[in-house]
């Protein structure tokens, strides 16, 4: 539990709540403890998938921008790691994880987004990643993570312009996964992360490691990740029980204990 952000469990599902008044600005201790908060998620068998939540108000306007603006390039390449650390951390979560939008995803806010598996957006929220209005560029993890989910040509014309994304085009390009009114957002978030809930966690695992490293390699590279992780689920009592369910029972009735 931080100052700025919590993790809340209810029925396997947490949710690491950001709030620091008023627009959920992403400092340097509010980076640190959502590092920390996901880490602890990503450690808990009590938690089957995240959701990452700013409140009905804003998901996170960006980083602070007067704790930065003074900052030599020495300084900032000391901190860039950590900066970049906290949507690693979250990225890192070995379980599925949702952003739950409304108002403002903007820069460090944005790059936090892109960081989960899903996205859901509030029908009048904005998206985007202004640095360039700053004279600088994003720096956790931006320009990489916007350009694998929507393209190069399209994160280029984000970035490059710093303009708001609203959320018609961020469902029509792939930055927004569900586009719902705002009231609704966080509510059907939890509902998405609820039905991995006692899960086969391993396989989900699997998917999301094969998924995700296989992106960063070719064509082949990835299918010799995915044949390794499938292979050593044949070890797992999840994928005994699974089916042995499914033989006697038929499909979607097995339980899963996660071994």
């Amino acid at each position: 539990m931080g100052e700025f952000a919590r993790l809340e469990v209810q029925d396997g599902v947490g949710t690491i709540r950001l709030d620091r008044p008023k627009m959920n600005a992403l400092d340097f201790q509010v980076q640190d403890e959502i590092a920390a908060l996901s880490v602890e998620a990503s450690e808990r068998d009590d938690i089957a998938a995240v959701v990452f939540y700013g409140g009905e108000r804003v998901f996170a306007a960006g980083a602070d921008i007067k704790e930065m603006a003074d900052m030599t390039s020495q300084e900032m390449l000391a901190r860039s790691k950590t900066l970049q650390g906290f949507t690693r951390a979250v990225a890192g979560i070995p379980k599925p994880t949702v952003s739950a939008i409304t108002g403002f995803a903007l820069g460090g806010g944005c790059e936090l987004a892109l960081a989960t598996d899903v996205r859901f957006v509030a029908d009048n929220a904005k998206l985007g990643q202004p640095e360039i209005l700053l004279g600088i560029i994003p720096g956790a993890g931006g320009t990489q993570r916007l350009s694998r989910l929507v393209g190069p040509a399209k994160a280029k014309d984000i970035i490059f312009t710093g303009r708001f994304v609203d959320a018609q085009e961020a469902l029509e390009i792939g930055l927004a996964d569900r586009v719902l009114p705002a009231a609704q957002v966080y509510e059907a978030a939890v509902a998405w992360a609820k039905q991995f809930v006692g899960g086969p966690s391993l396989a989900l695992r699997a998917i999301k490691e094969s998924v995700d490293t296989g992106l960063e390699a070719d064509l082949q590279t990835g299918l010799e990740i995915e044949r390794v992780q499938f292979s050593a689920l044949f070890a797992t009592e999840d994928q005994k029980s699974g089916m042995k369910s499914f033989m006697e029972n038929g499909p979607g009735k097995a339980t899963f204990e996660g071994k």
